[in-house]
């Protein structure tokens, strides 16, 4: 079936009763569905190809780099008569303190004065950050004064240039249409009224190319532009849209949070009207076009800078661990061989990101018989096939090592969400709301819902909602944390 707000939406499940069981495949209960998944089926999750690379990257915003060029520019006026080293703390401490103060972020207001309280505060910060080190470091009073005066006149340069920028940035919008293809989902009075505005002014950088909605309130002929009678993927990918803003819909909340995660999964900006929009105060996420204040949600973890970091992270830490733990891995192989013979390393396809599946790689720890039930048993908690070896393995995660092989190939990732088996991706994605969505991301070796508990018999419903908030509060500290509550939860599960 095809959701007109959201993504295909997975066809019902055969069985009475969904299936229960969380964690990993390795430990809990057989999923209690009337049939189980055959080895191989695609799984049934939302089938949205992602834009292109070169598509998401591309989008580079005039502005925000106008903002940089002449940031950079004034920086190379005023530290031209001061000692490079100290020219080069400036100019650090200045742009670092602006950029994490978001002033060259993308925007819809191309306000001066409403971007001056947090280009002051930054540039503040920036002076008493410069001035306390060089009052550390016993820097000579001359020299002190010299930098702190080139602060000064940074932001004599500055300010002025900021005010042409956003100037000529709302005269370009007007004058050559340079705004995003927006799709609006919700043809209500809201809707309608956003979009009116968006037609009318198109400084704010928003063209509205038409309407998503199952359920419209008005009429279509009632509408400024046509209700589209595509679903909202489809609509993203043929009228080459860039943002989305959720307006107010007759229709339920969970096509919303659909429609949300199909335009976040192909790269596209995404605006919410928050409810009560008319009370609602202005804050770091919240855009504002004219009366209508619009809450931006966070782009996709995987088109950020910092996920380069993650990725160079993974492959750093997966090749140490891999030659420091040789010799456990050895071992644990050699006793796997003695205990059940070869083959000695388990593979077994996975569902990673974007739906592609992979093979992954573990210690085995089941004895082999003369049928391969793993693509369609869920447990093996108390089957006689597994040794004392192989319950030593899986109590210690010792036969997941082998999985850093799959984090230097590409296939996964030192945390996200666990990879899943196809059959019982598409058995969960039908009963179980936003389970499809946790492939937004590679999966991990380790994840969110593992350091909550949620590993063994545990509840799905649960382990999916930890998931997708994992990726939706992405960040390299969110990561580190993981991995040190990781850490702390072997340390314990191995001394009970």
């Amino acid at each position: 079936m095809v959701n007109q707000v959201g993504t295909t939406t997975p066809a019902p499940a055969r069985s009475g009763e969904p299936p229960r069981p969380g964690g990993s495949p390795e430990t809990g209960q057989p999923p209690r569905t009337g049939q189980a998944p055959q080895a191989g089926e695609p799984p049934r999750s939302g089938e949205v190809e992602p834009r292109p690379a070169r598509d998401r990257l591309g989008r580079v915003n005039a502005v925000a780099v106008l903002l940089v060029c002449v940031d950079v520019a004034a920086l190379a006026v005023v530290v031209r008569g001061l000692p490079w080293t100290w020219a080069a703390v400036a100019a650090g401490a200045l742009l670092g303190v602006r950029a994490s103060c978001r002033l060259y972020r993308r925007r819809l207001w191309l306000s001066w004065l409403h971007d001056v309280p947090r280009s002051t505060i930054a540039t503040a910060t920036a002076f008493a950050l410069v001035t306390g080190l060089s009052l550390a470091a016993g820097t000579r009073p001359a020299t002190i004064a010299a930098v702190q005066w080139a602060i000064v006149g940074f932001t004599v340069w500055s300010e002025p240039a900021r005010l042409f920028v956003f100037a000529f940035g709302r005269w370009a919008r007007r004058r050559f249409n340079r705004c995003d293809r927006t799709i609006v989902v919700g043809a209500g009075k809201v809707g309608a009224t956003l979009t009116t505005a968006m037609l009318q002014h198109p400084e704010y950088g928003l063209r509205p190319v038409g309407f998503v909605d199952p359920a419209p309130a008005l009429d279509p002929a009632d509408l400024p532009l046509p209700l589209l009678e595509e679903n909202l993927a489809d609509a993203i990918t043929r009228l080459r849209a860039g943002s989305v803003v959720l307006a107010f819909s007759r229709a339920t909340d969970s096509p919303l949070v659909n429609a949300a995660i199909t335009a976040h999964r192909l790269g596209c900006s995404i605006f919410v009207v928050p409810r009560m929009y008319e009370l609602h105060q202005d804050g770091p996420d919240v855009e504002r076009l004219r009366s209508f204040p619009l809450v931006r949600l966070s782009t996709a973890p995987t088109t950020r800078p910092s996920w380069w970091v993650k990725r160079g992270v993974d492959v750093l830490l997966a090749g140490l661990a891999l030659v420091v733990l040789a010799p456990v891995i050895g071992l644990c192989a050699l006793a796997v061989l003695l205990e059940s013979g070869r083959p000695v390393i388990f593979r077994q396809v996975r569902v990673g990101m974007d739906d592609r599946t992979f093979v992954l790689y573990k210690l085995r720890s089941v004895r082999m018989t003369g049928e391969d039930d793993s693509q369609v048993r869920w447990s093996v908690v108390g089957d006689r096939r597994v040794g004392p070896v192989g319950r030593f393995l899986r109590r210690t995660s010792l036969d997941e090592l082998p999985q850093l092989w799959n984090i230097l190939r590409g296939d996964m990732s030192i945390v996200g969400p666990r990879p899943e088996r196809p059959g019982f991706v598409r058995e969960f994605s039908a009963v179980h709301d936003l389970y499809w969505a946790r492939h937004r991301v590679p999966t991990g070796l380790t994840g969110l819902a593992q350091v909550h508990g949620l590993r063994g018999d545990t509840s799905i419903v649960d382990r999916s909602r930890y998931d997708n908030y994992y990726i939706a509060n992405w960040s390299l500290w969110l990561d580190v944390r993981i991995l040190l509550l990781t850490v702390g939860e072997l340390l314990c599960r191995n001394n009970r």
